[in-house]
């Protein structure tokens, strides 16, 4: 018979070998707990639809519509930022805005799919929907961007209508204005707020954006700003999120603006504060002439939260879902 002393010793190395197996299946998870923290996640409404400034409203409006019509959130950012490229009393998108210096309206598109599919378009003349030959580009060519006269001649092979190459009213009456002096100091908020930019995710999780321009008033013949340049003016991925810039494009592509955006979400930051640190970078590559610029930034990731953040005040945005479409004031670095 076992000795009692070494039966007794025996129970109790069961006894403890039993209450370590069950406390391994605690541990684990309290480890796991205290080496990766989640935090809480503000869960938006979906769909949801984002523009810049205030043509953002009416853009998201027909967005949304289609979004209903379609359901395909590709077809909802074309067709958004389509209705301000028709939009006559805009002067910073579309055929009807404000030219180069030598009296020529040029225009600039991008168009992004949370797959990583994008298209764009830059320096094209007589094309009323460059976004739309953007998309072109995207899915019915080897390409990512084409170009002035190459960008028209696609248009014309795809049957897009050539517009006769005229200052709309407006924009001729400016332009004559300018030309008394002819002198290029845009102004903040005004000439160099020179974009809409829309990025929407709907119900499915799936994220898409877009960005058209007509560019910064009276630049340089040729001159392309951030929107046609991915990663610049806009930026998509459906792993994460998306980020669309406005405002002076030569300061926003020195810092790769929505992409730079999109990579800190996906490093963990918000999407408030990855277009705020995106700001800052942006302020530290223009020193010495930031009173001059404006710039912001617009961002959704995946759960649906929503970031705005600009160079100096007066940057606001639209925010459209299918149970309302308001107007947002971003705020600032200045």
């Amino acid at each position: 018979m076992p000795h009692p002393k070494l039966s007794h010793m025996s129970e109790r190395r069961k006894f403890i070998k039993k209450s370590l197996l069950g406390s391994a299946i605690v541990i684990p998870a309290i480890s796991k707990s205290i080496a990766q923290p989640q935090r809480p996640s503000l869960v938006g409404e979906k769909p949801l639809i984002l523009s810049t400034w205030n043509h953002g409203l009416p853009a998201n409006a027909a967005a949304i519509a289609k979004l209903k019509e379609t359901g395909n959130i590709i077809d909802a950012v074309e067709t958004g930022v389509m209705d301000t490229e028709n939009d006559l009393s805009n002067l910073s998108v579309g055929l009807q805005g404000l030219p180069d210096r030598e009296g020529i309206t040029t225009l600039d598109a991008s168009i992004m799919n949370g797959n990583g599919e994008c298209g764009s378009v830059a320096f094209v003349r007589q094309v009323k929907h460059p976004v739309s030959l953007a998309r072109v580009v995207m899915e019915k060519t080897p390409h990512v961007m084409i170009v002035g006269e190459g960008a028209r001649q696609l248009a014309i092979s795809e049957g897009f209508p050539i517009e006769k190459e005229e200052l709309s009213p407006n924009a001729k009456k400016a332009y004559e204005k300018w030309k008394v002096q002819s002198q290029y100091k845009p102004i903040i908020n005004i000439e160099n707020h020179d974009t809409i930019g829309m990025i929407g995710l709907d119900k499915d999780g799936n994220l898409a954006g877009s960005c058209t321009t007509s560019g910064l008033a009276y630049k340089m013949h040729g001159r392309v700003g951030d929107s046609p340049i991915i990663g610049a003016g806009l930026f998509v991925d459906n792993e994460v999120g998306a980020a669309t810039a406005t405002g002076l494009g030569e300061s926003i592509i020195k810092v790769c603006g929505s992409f730079m955006i999109v990579e800190l979400m996906r490093q963990g930051r918000t999407p408030q504060e990855a277009c705020e640190e995106a700001v800052r970078r942006l302020i530290s590559k223009n020193k010495g002439n930031i009173k001059d610029i404006q710039a912001g930034f617009l961002a959704i990731n995946k759960d649906g939260e929503v970031g705005a953040f600009a160079v100096q005040p007066g940057f606001n945005y639209a925010q459209g879902t299918m149970s309302y479409n308001k107007m947002i004031d971003s705020k600032s670095h200045f």
